[in-house]
């Protein structure tokens, strides 16, 4: 491993930050010489950072977390593909500026983008100066993002190609219980069982469409005057699939009155939010897909966010830099997910 030190402290640092500033100069619309590092949000993979130079002008800079596991789970040069590739479609996203796959300013890819003029409804704080009508607003519009994403002509983009065209299910199985056995801290047979329901209940697919992969209310920034969707972002998991797969992860990580509410993720219960079943209607009624197996994809949503939850504490443990500024999960938060996961799984009938 090739981390980036600091000044000589032995801290470990992101970037190369004069070649980062060096790459930067040469981006049309990005910073001008030296530029100041600022972490941003709360995700717990890729690591997002805002640059900003000595006239105030800023980009986002975002790179795989730092250790061992990042090469191959986290592909951002990817990621900003597919952004860029959206350009001009009817799904918001940030410009991309550039991305630089060199190991200089980096041991690993970094891509670099505009900065959005908008929040990401991460925290209660947030939702509690929005009004009431703005809080309904970015609801709904990120069904409505959700729904754009899904309606994107693959062929006329250039991402038919992106992803295998085969059943989504069993190759998000597959995906998520080899993230499991690469990056688990301990055994657990409860997971195992929940992994063993989802193979004997996979649905039919209808429809192959670009999916998010990690569509959710932080995930999106809004104008929290109005709730208007300003940019759908984080778009590391996106891959071709069933889109009753993005609203099952969305309605795995929405709150619930009197349920499961995952930490960073309590901001939806203000008034004015919508709840999770109202957001699947939206969607439906919306699109005109039938709401069959939208159950088996929201357990199938709470399985993955307890692997991916388990992949941010293994890697915490090992490299305590990549732990977001609000903390990490731990396992006995997991063990929770893949309760509160096996219970839904019961009342689908899987």
């Amino acid at each position: 491993m090739n981390e980036r030190t600091g000044t000589g402290d032995g801290a470990i640092t992101p970037f190369d930050e004069a070649r980062l500033a060096e790459w930067l100069e040469t981006l049309p619309g990005a910073t001008r010489g030296p530029v100041r590092l600022e972490r941003l949000g709360a995700g717990q993979s890729n690591l997002t950072y805002l640059a900003r130079d000595a006239e105030g002008h800023v980009v986002v800079v975002r790179r795989p977390p730092m250790g061992s596991l990042a090469s191959s789970a986290h592909d951002v040069a990817r990621e900003g593909r597919i952004m860029a590739a959206l350009a001009g479609t009817g799904v918001p996203v940030p410009e991309i500026l550039g991305v630089r796959s060199e190991p200089d300013v980096a041991e690993v890819p970094v891509v670099a983008m505009e900065l959005i003029d908008g929040t990401a409804v991460t925290s209660s704080a947030i939702a509690d100066e929005m009004p009431v009508t703005a809080r309904r607003a970015v609801g709904e519009g990120l069904i409505d993002a959700m729904a754009a994403i899904h309606a994107v002509d693959l062929a006329e983009v250039g991402l038919d190609g992106l992803a295998s065209h085969e059943p989504y299910a069993p190759r998000q199985l597959r995906r998520w219980s080899g993230q499991w056995e690469k990056t688990r801290t301990r055994d657990s047979a409860a997971l195992d069982d929940l992994t063993r329901r989802l193979w004997d209940g996979v649905p039919e697919q209808d429809a192959t469409v670009l999916v998010h992969g990690d569509l959710h209310l932080g995930n999106v920034m809004c104008d929290t005057g109005t709730g208007e969707i300003k940019a759908v972002v984080d778009w590391e998991l996106a891959t071709l699939g069933d889109p009753l797969a993005d609203v099952g992860t969305l309605l795995a990580y929405w709150p619930e009155r009197d349920g499961l509410v995952l930490p960073g993720f309590g901001a939806a219960l203000a008034e004015g939010f919508p709840t999770g079943p109202e957001l699947a209607d939206r969607y439906l009624a919306a699109t005109g897909r039938d709401r069959a197996a939208l159950e088996y994809w929201r357990v199938l949503g709470l399985w993955k966010v307890a692997i991916i939850a388990e992949g941010v504490v293994r890697r915490v443990r090992d490299m305590p830099a990549n732990e977001a500024p609000v903390g990490a999960p731990t396992a006995e938060m997991v063990d929770g997910l893949i309760a509160y996961a096996t219970g839904a799984a019961d009342r689908a009938g899987l």
